[in-house]
């Protein structure tokens, strides 16, 4: 059987925690700025966890599942 590859768009915006739970970036964080307020691009700016109902089609494209 072959090597699986693994999706490299999947791979520059996922990463897995050291415990298997899988960190993603807040999107609405590139442009546009001007208009949000402090507060909410500071809470973007935060790493945040994928939901369990996404996480098994992200671990696919990871190649961990």
């Amino acid at each position: 059987m072959p090597k699986l590859k693994t999706n490299s768009g999947a791979k520059k915006r996922f990463a897995l925690t050291g415990t298997g739970k899988i960190k993603r970036k807040h999107a609405f964080k590139s442009h546009i700025l001007t208009k949000k307020t402090k507060k909410r691009k500071r809470n973007l700016t935060q790493t945040g966890l994928v939901s369990n109902a996404d996480a098994n089609n992200i671990k696919k494209l990871l190649c961990l599942k």
